[in-house]
């Protein structure tokens, strides 16, 4: 990677020899932080848990805050800095993880999101922008290993480009970072940010972004840069809400969960589909026909109509016993208690209030003449105890109009046929029997969006809520006001904890409980930004549950249509938001692979087109080795053991995955396992072992030194939309494509040519 203005060696080793003097004033810089930081939280702790409550929650108020601040410090230790740009207007700028300065206050290194630091990643010769070079720093460790410098003089010809042609900034260090190898976790790529990547990073929060790209574009770093640059820029708005990223897979989120820390970042809620109802992780499973069937916007009259059901109307007059006096609840008083309280047009548990007020209105006069006795208020209100102490009055009154939870009410649905009936008229026969099931089955990632959906019918106890809303306020008010109080007693002008970062862990009572914890219990909660990665697998019901989450509609969609799985998925972008957020969303693409060879894509590219499937697969960056091709008379335990050590000892230090078929293949992907030890895992949600095998639907997301794929007829006949599955495996290496098969490919062989 070392290279200089002049090319001459001894002029490259006095670069990178004064940018080791620049890079050692930061890390030096970035020690005495470390340290100041972990002496105040030793500080903190060494306060001891005396005092009062109040003191109490101060110590664990900064205590938290100190150690947030201090795993940020650390987690930049990697490639603190990374660029520089020299400038004509001024002295020359570093750009780096985060922003330091010195005890002066000049300014170290620039954070790469500040917007100081944009001309690193959009500056070219045509539009230089003030920028006459641009360097890229090689760090290992704290080491300075080499500078690739681009000249943007646009008078000097050397790196001018035609008008529309595509440019990659820093091309030396880009492929440089893409022909490492690949380990157990996503690396960020803020050292290595394109233009084209650049401009959707740094687009405006508002509104629904959809990023569009195909295999190895880099959607998903870009996303997650995007949540950092927008933490960063819009951090009074986002940091007290948190934003939620929503990921295909446990093992995907295993995948990606060090990018934000690494850029200094912890106010993100990482969540796959099945966990975005809380209390419940959604693992059960079902059959494709019945997960589309969850995910169809029928079912939201299905369920509406479910919670109607529940609101019952006797067929005939009922005698209650209250003490000894006998009353009728008429079915007449209660349809038009039923119809009062559906007209509030409130969830069904919080109408439950007027419906019951109702209802004991009515059982309260008969009560009234019955004892003949006249009904003043106080009275009244002895009257209505002896009805709370009626059983035969609680029991018929829970019977019209029973509270209840989302899981129950779904519970009961797919249990009871005759319900189901009832409640979906408009289905069909088959359709119903794809949702029944007993009580107690597990619930499935396609339940997920049902229950939010009947939850947000049902509703809660709105008094209570109110309530609650009203005394957080006011604490949040006090608390703010005593947390610069305490600010400006201790003198702290660090700028390390605000009176807002203080008043917040008065609120939690000083603990260690974050914005995830707190998301993770509550399903109203609402989160300023929302990213969805792979969101062309959603279902129209999960959309549903996804804009609630985020009223202010304000996201970061990313997914390629090409490699929709899902039977419920969508098949365009319009289809998926239009009703949602007519006219508030926009498309932005990614053209060019990074990860994928051109050889390895001709071969993607070859299953759309057999299969129909129109979509433009991105250029390729950069070329590599062919896939290979073999067949075998059987595809059985050894002959696929054969190929993955043959393959294991030419890749060395690179990681291997096998990717299999949905179904039928476990056994053999468990048997691979046991067979070679130590070095391989198998379905867990941990890609640290350096062979993994996963079946198609785990590996979406994921990139990997070399793949192999075993058996792509299978992965096409197992799904109406296998296609999509086999693209999405064929384009998960970086390096190496073998493709095992016994029976005759699916598609013709690309040519090499």
């Amino acid at each position: 990677m070392v290279a200089s203005p002049t090319g001459q060696p001894d002029a490259a080793a006095e670069e990178i020899a004064a940018e080791q003097r620049n890079v050692d004033v930061m890390y030096d810089r970035l020690d005495v932080l470390r340290e100041r930081v972990a002496d105040q939280l030793a500080r903190t702790r060494r306060a001891g848990p005396s005092g009062t409550p109040q003191n109490r929650s101060e110590r664990d108020a900064f205590a938290t805050e100190y150690e947030r601040r201090l795993a940020q410090l650390w987690a930049v230790e990697e490639r603190l800095a990374f660029g520089r740009l020299d400038l004509r207007s001024g002295d020359p700028i570093h750009i780096g993880r985060i922003g330091l300065s010195d005890e002066e206050q000049r300014k170290l290194l620039v954070d790469w999101r500040a917007e100081a630091a944009q001309d690193f990643y959009r500056a070219t010769a045509a539009a230089p922008n003030d920028v006459v070079r641009r360097r890229h720093i090689g760090m290992r460790g704290r080491h300075v290993v080499g500078v690739e410098d681009e000249l943007l003089d646009v008078t000097s010809g050397s790196t001018a480009a035609s008008d529309g042609a595509l440019v990659l900034t820093g091309e030396g260090a880009l492929m440089a970072a893409l022909a490492e190898h690949r380990t157990g976790h996503m690396r960020d790529i803020v050292s290595t940010i394109q233009a084209e990547q650049d401009r959707i990073i740094r687009a405006p929060m508002e509104g629904v972004l959809v990023v569009q790209g195909g295999p190895g574009t880099g959607k998903t770093a870009v996303a997650l840069h995007r949540a950092a640059y927008l933490l960063y820029h819009h951090r009074d708005r986002l940091a007290r809400t948190g934003v939620l990223v929503v990921g295909p897979s446990p093992v995907f989120l295993r995948y990606i969960d060090q990018v934000l820390p690494s850029l200094g970042e912890s106010a993100a809620v990482l969540a796959t589909p099945s966990q975005l109802y809380p209390g419940i992780d959604a693992e059960g499973s079902e059959p494709a026909e019945a997960a589309a069937l969850k995910g169809d916007l029928r079912m939201v009259q299905l369920i509406s109509r479910a919670v109607e059901l529940r609101q019952r109307v006797p067929p005939g007059p009922i005698t209650l016993d209250v003490d000894g006096t006998r009353l009728t609840l008429r079915p007449a008083s209660v349809s038009a208690a039923r119809d009062r309280a559906r007209g509030t047009r409130k969830p069904h548990n919080a109408a439950r209030d007027v419906f019951v007020r109702t209802v004991l209105n009515d059982l309260v006069k008969q009560l009234a003449r019955s004892l003949n006795v006249e009904l003043d208020e106080y009275q009244r209100g002895e009257l209505l105890a002896d009805l709370h102490d009626s059983p035969d009055v609680r029991r018929e009154i829970n019977l019209c109009w029973m509270p209840l939870t989302a899981e129950r009410l779904l519970t009961q649905l797919f249990a009871d046929a005759d319900l189901l009936v009832a409640a979906a008229p408009a289905l069909t026969e088959a359709e119903r029997a794809l949702l029944s099931r007993p009580p107690g089955s597990a619930w499935t990632p396609a339940d997920v969006p049902l229950l939010d959906e009947a939850a947000e019918l049902l509703g809660d106890d709105p008094a209570a809520r109110r309530l609650e809303e009203r005394r957080m306020a006011a604490q949040r008010e006090g608390d703010l006001k005593y947390a610069r109080g305490v600010l400006e007693s201790m003198g702290d002008s660090s700028g390390l904890v605000s009176a807002e970062m203080l008043a917040d862990r008065f609120t939690t009572g000083g603990s260690d409980s974050t914005v995830a914890e707190r998301a993770a219990e509550d399903r109203t909660w609402t989160y300023g930004h929302v990213v969805v990665d792979e969101a062309q697998e959603l279902s129209a019901m999960a959309w549903r549950l996804l804009m609630r989450r985020c009223p202010s509609r304000s996201m970061t969609v990313v997914g390629d249509t090409a490699q929709t799985a899902a039977l419920a998925g969508a098949s365009g972008w319009a289809e998926a938001l239009d009703r949602h957020v007519p006219g508030r969303w926009q498309l932005a693409e990614l053209s060019v692979n990074y990860r994928t060879p051109a050889e390895i894509m001709a071969v993607a590219a070859q299953v759309l087109r057999t299969a129909g499937i129109e979509a433009r697969p991105p250029l390729a960056a950069r070329h590599g080795l062919p896939p290979v091709l073999v067949a075998v008379p059987q595809l059985d335990l050894d002959s696929l053991a054969h190929v993955v050590v043959a393959e294991l000892e030419v890749l060395g230090a690179g990681r291997l995955a096998v990717v299999v078929p949905r179904t039928g293949y476990r056994e053999m992907g468990e048997q691979l396992v046991e067979r070679l030890g130590e070095h391989a895992e198998h379905h867990r949600a941990t890609l640290d072992d350096q062979l993994v095998v996963l079946d198609v639907g785990e590996v979406k997301g994921l990139e990997f030194d070399s793949v192999i794929v075993i058996e792509p007829a299978d992965v096409l006949d197992q799904s109406a939309r296998g296609a999509g599955d086999l693209y999405v495996a064929l384009t998960r290496s970086t390096q190496r494509l073998t493709v095992l098969h016994a029976r005759p490919l699916p598609f013709e062989p690309a040519d090499q040519n």
